[in-house]
């Protein structure tokens, strides 16, 4: 059987000066303004969707209707089946939210997406860039008059929202296999004493994140690309188990391994996908019901069929949500052990750019390619866990290009950094350092900690529109709820994996990310107990070129040289075992300690490119 397993991401980003005489760009971005508006050939025609759309909404009397980016378990990555809001709009980022009147459409999404969003979208379409809430309620409140209706899927909105229906949509086919960590039964036992626990006395758990069901059975799937899930929801009781997903693909190994032929405490229940909701209905008609969701992840649909109030007890996120952002020593290994490998395919990539980035190569396709072959060889490779992304000139600016978010992300340079681009990779590094090595009480949130990643790019009037980390699961998803940084994280305990990754972004000109996953430990304190602080677990070098050591601390300068120590530790042996000796040379020329000085080599130049690409999934046997 299968056992121990892990996810891992990289993100690579290349970072060059122009050459003089280079192909210049096309303009890459809607312009409205002009008639008739013009039109870059990425974007999407979206006239004939408004036009059905409206058409169906008008016998309804539906004023207005929004449009989600996710699915009916609100995941951030979907099934191609699931992108409603990339039909309507062409627009095919990973966050945002879609807003049609009879008269206007306008779309939601935050500062990583706006210049995608120009590229993609049509003039059909407004960009709104205040992605709260409130801005969405004022504009309906400005557009659709006093009375109306509005229209929305219930099944796609968490329980501050309502909704509309749409039609169903039909099971895609998918593999199941299990990923045997703690059995499955260790692990409904521990969520049910948190249920026998709790003062509220649940008598009932229902779980609807994909990622909750497959933690919780240690099942993987593959119905969302990329993304080790499968579409399910979850009722556990103190002594029953219903397990809800398109049976036709559960095999009598499964339904073995699940005990799905017995009746008991331990025996799982299986159920088709679609009858969730009635079962839920005639679960809560019983007495003495009381149903635990997490608001974070339930759909209003499901949440408003628990009534009345008395038999609905919430909380933010799950009890398996929370129990499974504390990794075990066993997962904290295996995710540890992952990064080592991963490091030496990227050590391979970097090589490679090297040779052939400066002689004008197309890089890319290749580049991932090339990524993906290394990470082939490498001993438990899984594949990549999303979709290549590729970028070069302008598009270096943006923070997600082609809707991609990664884990480990590294900025370099095969040129003469300006001094702009200089200043800003050390201010973003500065940043990243500093909550790195930031010592903090057990229970503090990352929200509190933030603004270390950002106060070196502050204090010159620098700064970057998205968030500063997530967590990393254990062979789940890219990213992993609710460990970050965000308000509505949970406080920060040791066994959780974060990343950390400051940026910084000029438009249309070049971006600087420097991202790294560590896991939280605890560290002894002169006088206080229950201290923590961050091991980055990541193994690659900065770019020496683009580092002014001369705007680091000296504390700042020391954690750099320590980790630097950590990667020729960990990762010379890996190197020798494999007997790359190439790469052990490269990785120890770019690890060599640093002296207080701001003095950097210079080399030729060559054109700006960004390259990002996916992350690898590792399974130990």
């Amino acid at each position: 059987m299968l056992s121990c397993g892990w996810l891992l991401a990289l993100s690579l980003a290349a970072l060059t000066g122009r050459t003089t005489g280079a192909v210049a760009y096309e303009q890459t971005e809607r312009d409205c303004s002009l008639y008739p508006p013009y039109l870059p050939s990425t974007a999407v025609n979206t006239t004939l969707q408004l036009q059905e759309l409206r058409e169906r909404m008008l016998p309804l009397n539906i004023s207005a209707y929004i449009i989600p980016g996710t699915d009916a378990h609100l995941s951030e990555y979907i099934a191609p089946r699931d992108a409603r809001m990339a039909f309507m709009t062409g627009f095919t980022g990973s966050a945002g939210t879609a807003v049609v009147t009879q008269t206007k459409a306008a779309l939601w999404t935050d500062s990583r997406y706006w210049v995608q969003a120009e590229r993609q979208m049509d003039c059909n379409w407004e960009l709104e860039k205040d992605v709260s809430i409130r801005n969405v309620a004022e504009w309906l409140i400005s557009e659709v008059p006093s009375g109306s209706e509005i229209g929305f899927d219930p099944f796609l909105f968490s329980l501050s929202k309502s909704l509309f229906s749409t039609p169903p949509v039909s099971p895609v086919k998918s593999k199941m296999c299990v990923f045997a960590e703690r059995s499955w039964q260790m692990k409904v036992e521990q969520i049910r004493n948190q249920m026998r626990d709790n003062p509220y006395k649940p008598t009932a758990l229902l779980l609807s994140a994909l990622d909750e069901t497959a933690w919780l059975f240690n099942l993987r799937g593959s119905d969302i690309p990329y993304n080790p899930f499968f579409y399910s929801y979850t009722l556990l009781t103190i002594d029953e188990i219903w397990l809800f997903l398109h049976t036709v693909r559960v095999t009598e190994e499964l339904k073995v391994y699940l005990n799905a032929s017995c009746e008991g405490p331990l025996c799982v229940q299986l159920k088709s996908y679609e009858s969730i909701l009635d079962h839920l209905k005639t679960y809560v008609a019983q007495p003495d019901i009381k149903v635990w969701i997490g608001t974070e992840y339930t759909n209003y649909a499901l949440y408003e069929v628990i009534t009345p109030a008395d038999k609905l007890m919430t909380s933010s996120y799950s009890p398996v949500l929370t129990t499974k952002a504390v990794k075990d020593e066993t997962e904290q290994r295996i995710l540890r052990e992952a990064h080592v490998r991963d490091a030496v395919a990227v050590i391979q990539l970097l090589m490679w750019l090297e040779k052939t980035v400066p002689k004008g190569k197309e890089t890319e396709l290749t580049a991932a390619e090339y990524v993906n072959m290394c990470r082939g060889k490498q001993k438990d490779s899984r594949g990549p866990s999303f979709e290549t992304i590729s970028a070069s000139g302008p598009n270096a600016a943006l923070a997600h290009y082609r809707d991609g978010t990664t884990d480990i992300t590294r900025t370099v340079h095969w040129g003469t950094p300006t001094a702009l681009q200089k200043e800003a990779f050390t201010r973003v590094l500065m940043g990243n350092i500093e909550i790195s090595r930031t010592i903090f009480p057990s229970g503090t949130r990352g929200v509190n900690m933030e603004m270390l990643g950002r106060r070196a790019l502050w204090e010159v009037g620098l700064n970057y529109g998205h968030g500063t980390g997530h967590g990393v699961g254990n062979y789940f998803g890219v990213h992993e709820w609710p460990v970050g940084f965000q308000g509505n994280n949970i406080p920060f305990r040791a066994g959780m994996f974060t990343s950390i990754e400051p940026g910084y972004y000029k438009e249309n000109d070049f971006g600087i990310r420097i991202e790294d996953v560590a896991v939280i430990i605890p560290v002894q304190t002169k006088y206080g107990q229950d201290y923590l602080t961050f091991d980055t677990v990541s193994l690659v070098p900065y770019d020496r070129k683009l580092i002014d050591t001369s705007l680091l601390s000296s504390e700042q300068l020391q954690w750099l040289n320590k980790y630097y120590k950590t990667i020729r530790r960990l990762l010379g042996p890996e190197l020798d075992k494999q007997g790359l000796n190439e790469e052990k040379d490269w990785m120890f020329r770019n690890t060599e300690p640093f002296m207080a000085s701001g003095s950097s080599a210079s080399v030729c130049s060559s054109s700006l490119t960004l390259i990002v690409l996916p992350v690898a999934l590792f399974h130990i046997v």
